[in-house]
């Protein structure tokens, strides 16, 4: 099956695409049940699948050009080794990052991010995560230039929401490009006591979305993400079990 996320809307979306209460597929990582993840082959399964948007991780190769993969280090998702942020896009280029995973993806190289735009803008919705942003000063501008580039910072440019663990980086990317949607990822080892009405509030100062680990989630943070009018994106949603317990909360 996908490897997914669940989202559910209260209203229709700032990123488009979907309905009062709708619940969207979003492909974790790409469709990385069935091919390797942050690839083409993944990207490109998601659309066949038909889900509704795709997340990617993206980082900064040592000579600065956005690169989508998950880990800081190269080590298991490709044949290669060291740290992302210290080989260069040739590099890097130079990985495989397919036959780790199985012999039929054998050549799958580590994508660009700019790369994933434009093959994919219009296709289906881009959910982008900021990965590890101290390592990488100016990722924001970075990411928010490849965006405006291809005008996919316009309503109609395509579906496009920007999320990090890093909050600061949340906010700045919302500060450069305000016209798209922006979230907040949550993780359950951060707020092992639940999240306040405090912290909910400030991140309603920049955020759409509040986008919490799924062992988070119960009934009263739906209600309380809702009534602040922030959407609520829970990680990551692999079982019908998982599903019904979403939709149970609301």
């Amino acid at each position: 099956m996908i490897s997914l996320l669940t989202f559910c809307f209260p209203s229709s979306p700032p990123g488009g695409g979907g309905s009062a209460n709708k619940f969207l597929n979003i492909a974790h990582r790409g469709a990385s049940g069935h091919a390797p993840e942050n690839t083409f082959a993944a990207f490109d399964k998601a659309v066949e699948m038909k889900a509704d948007y795709f997340e990617l991780d993206v980082q900064m190769s040592k000579d600065g050009h956005l690169v989508v993969i998950h880990d800081t280090i190269v080590d298991r998702t490709t044949d290669g080794t060291g740290e992302v942020k210290d080989l260069t896009l040739r590099e890097l280029k130079r990985l495989d990052a397919g036959k780790w995973y199985g012999p039929e993806f054998a050549g799958e190289r580590i994508p660009t991010l700019e790369e994933v735009l434009d093959r994919y803008r219009g296709k289906i919705g881009i959910l982008i995560e900021i990965k590890e942003p101290d390592l990488y000063p100016g990722i924001e501008e970075k990411v928010a230039e490849a965006l405006k580039e291809r005008n996919m910072h316009r309503p109609k440019g395509g579906k496009v929401i920007v999320q990090s663990f890093g909050h600061d980086t949340t906010r700045n990317f919302h500060r450069i490009l305000p016209s798209v949607p922006v979230g907040v990822l949550l993780s359950h080892a951060d707020y092992p006591d639940g999240v306040t009405d405090e912290k909910l509030a400030s991140f309603a100062d920049y955020a759409d979305y509040v986008n919490p680990s799924q062992l988070l989630v119960d009934e009263d943070l739906v209600r309380r993400i809702h009534t602040l009018g922030l959407q609520i994106t829970p990680y990551t949603i692999r079982t019908q079990e998982d599903a019904d317990r979403m939709i149970t909360a609301g």
